[in-house]
């Protein structure tokens, strides 16, 4: 993957600062919040305390630094520049031919922890999304994470973690994590609200499927690329990760999907690159 020949995002990435006490989380509201915190401490998603309806005041607010184009500047710092610069510019013109704007979201890069207005980030949450303030956060260490336990890595599926949050951005621009919150405050069941989690993330995986497929020629991206992408959604499925930490899969419990689904979902994106076919709620939840 050649993502340096991809636009930069005219200081979208901010340097968030440390501190705080390691180990700890994001506060959660009610309901089927202590399921949602266990599992996304694992991989990533959008910030269970909004999704979810948690209500929190947002915690005092240090400033990262912006440093585009900065002397000493990092691989790693230009890297998170490029990949949210070609988000923007995908995300513009598609809200663009549809008569809307997009507002363009921040990626904050942190160590350890970070105040945001959803809670208190740490490395223990993986990266996520907080629709309280358009920005995503992440950690980069996850990428050694990935590295060595989720599907191994590479350019293009650390790029596939970035456009998955962004894919919540755009979701949120949408309107459609609201609606996925009032669905699951109204559910039945346990099952039945996680069942639209898993819509929400599945049509995340798609999104960034439609991001690989619109840059695909610009960072000429390759067959093992993709195999990169595909291993990772594969090893971040929900039967995955319960097979390796229980032993067991329980299906009701779901909250991202199963492998097959990420990867299906994240290929109907890439092989389309039409966000009209990421529609994962109008389906029957069975045949997703």
């Amino acid at each position: 993957m050649d993502w340096r020949n991809l636009p930069r995002s005219g200081g979208g990435v901010q340097r968030g600062g440390g501190g705080g006490l390691p180990g700890g989380g994001l506060a959660v509201g009610g309901g089927i919040g202590g399921l949602i915190i266990a599992l996304i401490a694992m991989f990533f998603g959008v910030d269970p305390s909004v999704v979810l309806g948690g209500n929190q005041a947002p915690p005092a607010q240090t400033q990262p630094q912006t440093q585009p184009g900065a002397a000493g500047e990092t691989e790693e710092y230009e890297f998170l520049d490029r990949i949210l610069g070609s988000t923007n510019e995908v995300w513009s013109g598609v809200f663009q031919q549809a008569g809307r704007t997009y507002t363009k979201p921040v990626l904050v890069s942190y160590r350890g922890s970070v105040p945001t207005a959803c809670g208190q980030g740490t490395s223990a949450v993986g990266p996520f999304y907080c629709p309280l303030d358009n920005k995503i956060y992440m950690d980069t260490a996850f990428f050694n994470q990935m590295d060595r336990q989720l599907g191994g890595g590479g350019d293009f599926a650390y790029s596939y973690v970035i456009a998955h949050e962004v894919g919540h951005h755009v979701q949120n621009e949408l309107g459609i994590a609201d609606q996925v919150t009032r669905a699951q405050q109204g559910a039945r069941t346990q099952a039945e609200a996680n069942s639209y989690g898993v819509r929400l993330e599945l049509q995340a995986d798609c999104f960034a499927g439609v991001w690989g497929n619109q840059v695909a020629d610009l960072a000429n991206l390759t067959q093992e690329d993709v195999r990169e992408a595909v291993n990772t959604a594969a090893a971040i499925g929900d039967d995955t990760l319960q097979r390796q930490s229980q032993g067991r899969v329980v299906p009701d419990s779901f909250t991202h999907g199963s492998s097959e689904q990420r990867v299906n979902w994240f290929m109907t994106g890439f092989k389309s690159g039409d966000p009209n076919k990421c529609d994962t709620f109008s389906q029957e939840y069975n045949q997703l």
